[in-house]
């Protein structure tokens, strides 16, 4: 990063949402429509209100929600409105009014209730072009509503089958590219989505955009409160820490990793992987790298390597993170599609003579030969929906001893006790896990939140601007880690020595005084928001300064003088005066690419 003035302001992708339906239902709705009760189910009628949203048709009713196609009157625009209705719970009263079957199932309906406006309130907080959008939401009738925008578009389940033959590789990387972004951006947040397959990913008619999708993170608790995993899981895309949680098989973003791997492996060869409870017990999957060498040079072997990597059955075995996949694939460096490239590599598929996709081998039933789907467009409306854990796996915290021990801290009070990462060496992934060990670390209740304006910058033309929140007022220390494995503090620094953050009021940040646009290197850069309920300081452990701003250099390992292992040494040394500074701290992580 370096010091230039942005011309351009933030950009707005205000698109969204799907599922298969009649393309004549824009212009229908545009038409006033009776008062009608949806035949069967428990849909509101049509030309029935809810707020300012006016009913116009029923787009589809599954076991856990109902989604409408409806006008939005205060700003004349048709959009897409869900209600969560459980229809195993739950039943439509007379009127409009939701109320639970039997009292046996309050709770497991009001737990589902509650994810569903968690999710909805995540959502409103995301702003990315391969993200679904939600305008809003509220509680009523006894049940909860969300409002996302309505766009056109076709499932990725559906534009594989109109393929003449496997995609290009090209054309995988475009789709991967944007996709890998919008979940560094979820897992940034500890939010994973869980339920990614070809059927919950979107390309948008006209550009081919991707947009990832979900069916709802109220079926999710509702199917764990029930010990219903088959409503859970998707067979083959589900990774096993999915199944049960065991000690050493926790969720977290590789969870993400596997399922968007066996969307990429079965775009090439035409079939999942096997599910991966059964590749514990005997494991007869097939290794990308065994079906590619059949069709040498189509697909590079960095490809191959990194999708065989992230489908290793056990968590310990496969690709950590979304942020080492991009890794693996080479999309942690200058490859990032722009809009008009996705619009040329991922479009609607003319009509062809289906065509085999890789070979499988002679023991294997091959792929069918995939049917041509109809040529005209489809229009999806889906309320995406993700699983939000506002931490990771809980992570032991207590307060023992302090953060380093040198003479002028040693009579500060402690800070928590963070469990030690493996030895590595100092690579910005290193410093990203580090960062996130330190996030999941912290005090109960001291929930802290950043978002960027952009998670991709173009290097001497865009600049770095994010917006940070925390529930307690303290001061904000932020750490980048550069994709050369540097690690500074850029916030305080000498332009903005006052850091000081309200309760619950956004700070936003670079301050006018230290304006930060991309530059090199390209690749990931990693931020940690810091939040500490009094002052603490890098100073002593700093290398060097950088003389524009005042940024300090610190040791990428970690300082000397810091205690061995863990990185609580990230959260500096205290510096309110007295010896008994409060160690009570809350943190967050983000990323971002700079491209050429």
């Amino acid at each position: 990063m370096n010091a230039t003035p942005d011309p351009e302001g933030p950009q707005d992708h205000d698109a969204t949402v799907i599922r298969p339906t009649s393309p004549a239902v824009l212009a229908a709705a545009a038409a006033p429509a009776p008062v009608d009760r949806h035949e069967g189910g428990n849909a509101l009628p049509v030309g029935s209100r809810q707020a300012e949203f006016e009913i116009t048709r029923v787009l589809g009713e599954g076991g856990f929600g109902i989604v409408y196609l409806a006008r939005d009157h205060a700003l004349e625009r048709m959009v897409a409105l869900k209600e969560y209705m459980p229809a195993a719970l739950a039943v439509r009263g007379e009127g409009t009014q939701v109320r639970v079957r039997s009292e046996r199932h309050r709770d497991t309906f009001e737990a589902g209730l509650k994810s569903f406006i968690n999710e909805a309130r995540l959502l409103a907080q995301f702003d990315h072009p391969s993200l679904v959008k939600v305008y809003r939401f509220w509680e009523a009738n006894g049940t909860a509503f969300m409002v996302m925008p309505f766009i056109e578009g076709r499932t990725l389940k559906e534009t594989l089958k109109t393929l003449p033959e496997p995609p290009t590789e090209a054309w995988l990387m475009a789709l991967l590219a944007p996709l890998t972004e919008a979940l560094l951006v979820l897992h940034g947040e500890h939010c994973y989505h869980r339920d990614i397959a070809p059927d919950n990913i979107i390309l948008v008619a006209g550009s081919g955009r991707p947009l990832l999708l979900d069916f709802g993170a109220a079926r999710r608790v509702i199917g764990d409160m029930t010990q219903a995993l088959t409503v859970i899981l998707k067979p083959g895309y589900a990774p096993i820490e999915q199944y049960a949680e065991v000690p050493g098989m926790k969720q977290g973003p590789w969870t993400d990793v596997y399922a968007l791997a066996a969307v990429v492996y079965c775009a090439i060869t035409g079939r999942t992987p096997p599910a991966s409870v059964g590749r514990m017990v005997k494991d007869e999957h097939i290794p990308l790298a065994e079906l590619a060498a059949a069709t040498p040079g189509r697909y590079s072997e960095r490809l191959v390597r990194a999708v065989d990597r992230a489908l290793r059955v056990l968590p310990d075995q496969r690709t950590p993170s979304m942020a080492a996949f991009r890794e693996d694939l080479g999309l942690a460096g200058d490859y990032t599609p722009r809009p008009e490239q996705m619009a040329t590599q991922i479009q609607p598929v003319p009509e062809a003579t289906p065509a085999a996709a890789v070979p499988l081998p002679p023991a294997r039933a091959p792929r069918r030969a995939m049917a041509v789907a109809a040529a005209a467009a489809v229009v999806v409306v889906a309320g995406a929906a993700l699983w939000w854990a506002t931490r990771p796996p809980a992570v032991p915290v207590a307060v023992s001893t302090p953060v380093a021990a040198s003479p002028a801290a040693a009579s500060a009070a402690p800070a928590p006790v963070i469990p030690p990462p493996p030895a590595a060496a100092a690579r910005p992934r290193d410093l990203l896990s580090q960062f996130q060990q330190l996030a999941a670390a912290g005090t109960a209740g001291f929930t802290v939140q950043a978002q960027p304006e952009r998670t991709v910058l173009r290097i001497d033309q865009d600049e770095l601007r994010f917006s940070v929140t925390s529930a307690r007022e303290g001061y904000v220390h932020v750490l980048l880690a550069g994709p050369d494995g540097s690690l500074l503090q850029i916030f305080p620094n000498d332009r903005a020595r006052q850091h000081r953050i309200a309760a619950n009021t956004p700070l936003r940040l670079p301050g006018a005084a230290w304006p930060l646009k991309a530059s090199d290197p390209a690749g990931l850069e990693h931020f940690l928001v810091l939040v500490t309920a009094e002052p603490r300081t890098f100073a002593p452990w700093a290398t060097d300064k950088e003389p524009t701003y005042g940024f300090l250099s610190l040791p990428p390992q970690g300082p000397a003088a810091a205690p061995a292992g863990g990185p609580g040494w990230l959260l500096g040394l205290p510096d309110c005066g007295r010896p008994d500074c409060a160690a009570a701290f809350g943190a967050v992580v983000f990323t971002v690419e700079a491209v050429k």
